[in-house]
């Protein structure tokens, strides 16, 4: 491996020198500076990563918890495409990215907490998991740099895709439509489905419509079956709604199915509306009309925040902050005006 004492020879210039060059020091004229990285990139040098966490007091080396109930990990195809755009945006400002879990370290299960300080992370991003076990707890309350995703802590930096708006966008394009019966099946009870059926109510109210009970059931985010079977129940209602709004795009499939098994047409018979904007969702018959979530921007957004939470603590602003989604038509809502 060729070390910085390789190129101070060749250069015939002290180390101390060629480290100054290689970090971009402005004492060293710019064209003893450029030449001396040019023979180090010709050498094949690459600076040691232990002996720059040494030097800066940082491993450059990210940590990403992600976890949910499913167990769905990177199939999940909204964290996934979250976690890409901060990976993208992480590596460009010179970072690596490492899973954190639980591990067993010499014959030890290991703490979230322990397992970032073992590998010597710079900070992390927490995503989709739940976040009131003591494990996640732990780590939220160190003295780590953290970014949660889609769930706000006091005295920590939250990214939130804006589910509020979102959801109002939805039920005012629905009831511009002519709906007035519209059901809601949602999500797992955390913040994400608390905001959203929130809101769906006062979209609601705002148009003079109340949803009865029977038209607010539970299923869980990307399960299909479970919303499948939340569908069956709506569609076997005396009164039933002309339109269903699902907890995501993946479990509106299994409304689908339903539709399907009943003999209906979507939305000829009944609509249905998603959540999320993955592309699965305009691949269904007809294409799904959703609100898309802008996956690309809450992970370049997560990465930045905790980079600068790492590198300028001081003047890093702890903070909420909401990135607004995109609403998708579709064809899966009737015009009943």
């Amino acid at each position: 491996m060729v070390s910085m004492k390789d190129i101070a020879s060749k250069c015939g210039v002290s180390v101390a020198t060629v480290s100054k060059a290689l970090n971009g020091y402005s004492d060293i004229g710019k064209k003893k500076r450029e030449e001396i990285q040019a023979v180090a990139k010709e050498m094949g040098y690459f600076p040691n990563s232990s002996a720059r966490a040494l030097k800066t007091n940082r491993s450059y080396d990210l940590g990403i918890l992600f976890s949910d109930n499913l167990h769905s990990g990177l199939t999940h195809d909204y964290f996934a495409a979250i976690l890409d755009s901060f990976k993208v945006t992480a590596e460009e400002s010179g970072y690596d990215i490492t899973f954190t879990s639980m591990n067993m370290i010499a014959n030890r299960r290991m703490s979230y907490y322990e397992h970032c300080r073992y590998r010597g992370l710079d900070g992390v991003v927490i995503a989709n998991i739940d976040f009131t076990t003591p494990e996640v707890l732990e780590l939220v309350r160190s003295s780590l740099p953290v970014v949660t995703i889609d769930f706000t802590f006091d005295g920590r930096i939250a990214i939130v895709s804006d589910n509020v708006k979102g959801m109002k966008d939805l039920v005012d394009y629905v009831c511009s439509l002519g709906h007035t019966k519209i059901a809601y099946i949602h999500g797992d009870e955390n913040s994400v489905t608390r905001d959203r059926l929130s809101s769906f109510h006062r979209a609601l109210y705002y148009h003079g419509i109340t949803a009865p009970d029977e038209y607010i059931l539970k299923s869980r985010y990307r399960d299909g079956e479970t919303t499948m079977r939340r569908m069956e129940e709506l569609l076997s209602l005396p009164d039933r709604p002309t339109c269903v709004f699902t907890p995501d795009d993946f479990s509106a499939v299994g409304a689908y199915h339903a539709v399907q098994e009943a003999g209906l047409r979507v939305p000829e018979d009944i609509s249905i509306v998603g959540y999320d904007g993955i592309p699965m969702s305009q691949a269904l018959f007809p294409k799904l009309t959703t609100l898309r979530q802008d996956t690309k921007q809450i992970g370049k957004k997560a990465a930045q925040e905790l980079i600068s939470l790492i590198e300028t603590p001081k003047t890093t602003l702890i903070e909420k902050c909401l990135i607004e989604g995109e609403l998708v038509e579709g064809g899966s809502v009737m015009n009943l005006a």
